[in-house]
């Protein structure tokens, strides 16, 4: 070293100091890296981004390149800083050497690179994986070997670095990316999204038409009451019992009964039992995202919800899970969720019994239980452990509530308060 000019020796430790820079970005830019936009670009046949996933197949061996020419560099860098520091102030020059490559090292090879890196890490990435990848040939050996004594010492702490890592999402975290979509997906198509995601934590009981509200024939009435209520169904399917609707008999499709009235010699309570569909049952408790699947695997579109004793608890069609994801359709004959809540001028809602808890919270970012009953009457009368009279005030689940209305053994409407509402909106 004595033999090379302080001027040669300067311009080493520039170059050495960029070269450190080079890794310190490197090992930021790859690290900053969307792996799944990365993958999206790979399949794309982007080459830069075939030569980074290739290089993170195994970042064990990337990062083992990248530390071992960023240390040899800076180790190299603080002895010619050294040698510097001596030829220009002596025995002081150690330390004073050693202070300034600190604060040299930490703002241009440390802080400067790896911010650039964040903010522009594919850039940064595509660029630096051409020199990465050929270093990774010259090297391999040192390399592997850095690494077998490293991936040696993580066995003995029970870490496996070579296990295989498919870098999958949970469904939380596919919700927290819908999310932080922003702009890049409509709000339309995210809810639709975010719907689909809930899919799995909604069961069947959650969308049914409860059991009372079941449009539903005894054939064992009178054929005149059976052919007026045929005339004035507002439904597509009717379901045919015999005295109790957990003696069920079919599924009867209306068009079909209304061509058999065409031909009055084969409108009959005989011909119209023939003519009725046998029934498909759903056990309760089954998960919309499996239910949506068995309607497709089955070719149904609609079923009756069963419990463990076979009992009847409602019913479900495709057309209602399909809403669950893509909103309410117009030719809904049930009461959409915004004709059972009427704004009051004060700023409290009035809100019918019978409207569901799950649609509550979505529509209104409420915080009600939903573990329990799923309309706000069973809710409130569970709370209450008995039906009570009108005009009553009640704090259920932290909301002030006031109902108006019970009929029936139902609560019919319920008023929540408009503090209420001013804090949880």
């Amino acid at each position: 070293m004595d033999d090379i000019s302080t001027g040669i020796l300067f311009s080493l430790l520039i170059l050495l100091l960029v070269i450190s820079g080079y890794f310190s970005g490197s090992e930021t830019g790859m690290m900053s890296l969307n792996r799944y936009k990365l993958r999206h670009q790979a399949n794309q046949g982007h080459r830069g981004a075939k030569r980074v996933e290739k290089l993170l197949a195994r970042p064990d061996r990337l990062i083992g390149l990248i530390l071992i020419g960023n240390n040899l560099v800076n180790i190299l860098a603080s002895a010619i800083a050294t040698i510097l520091g001596m030829r220009l102030y002596g025995d002081m020059g150690v330390a004073i050497a050693t202070g300034a490559l600190t604060l040299v090292v930490l703002v241009f090879a440390e802080v400067t690179p790896k911010t650039l890196a964040t903010l522009y890490p594919e850039r940064i990435s595509f660029a630096s994986s051409i020199v990465l990848q050929l270093l990774m040939k010259l090297l391999y050996p040192l390399v592997w070997f850095v690494n077998g004594i490293t991936n040696s010492f993580l066995l003995l702490l029970g870490l496996r670095v070579d296990k295989s890592h498919d870098g999958k999402l949970s469904s939380d975290e596919l919700r927290t990316v819908v999310n932080e979509a922003g702009g890049l997906i409509p709000r339309r198509h995210q809810d639709m999204l975010l719907s689909i995601l809930d899919l799995e934590n909604v069961t069947v009981e959650d969308l049914m038409v409860p059991r009372s509200e079941i449009a539903a024939i005894n054939v064992n009435d009178d054929w005149k009451s059976i052919v007026r209520q045929l005339s004035h169904s507002a439904h597509g399917r009717i379901v045919l019992y015999r005295d109790t609707i957990d003696e069920v008999v079919g599924m009867l499709r209306v068009r079909e009964a209304y061509r058999l009235m065409m031909d009055k010699n084969d409108f009959s309570k005989e011909n119209l039992l023939r003519a009725a569909d046998e029934v498909y049952f759903i056990p309760e408790g089954t998960p919309l995202n499996i239910q949506l699947l068995k309607f497709q695997r089955n070719k149904e579109r609609i079923g009756l919800i069963v419990d463990e004793y076979g009992d009847i608890q409602g019913l479900i069609t495709l057309e209602d899970i399909l809403e669950e994801i893509v909103g309410e359709f117009t030719t809904s004959i049930s009461p959409t969720l915004a004709e059972e809540i009427t704004p009051q001028p004060d700023g409290s809602l009035m809100i019918e019994g019978s409207a569901n808890i799950r649609d509550l919270n979505k529509s209104l970012n409420w915080g009600l239980p939903t573990d329990g009953p799923r309309t706000l009457n069973g809710l409130i009368l569970e709370h209450l452990e008995d039906i009570p009279d009108s005009q009553l005030s009640i704090e259920v689940a932290g909301y002030q509530m006031e109902i108006i209305e019970v009929s029936d053994n139902m609560i019919k409407q319920v008023r929540v308060l408009p503090n209420q509402l001013k804090k949880t909106g």
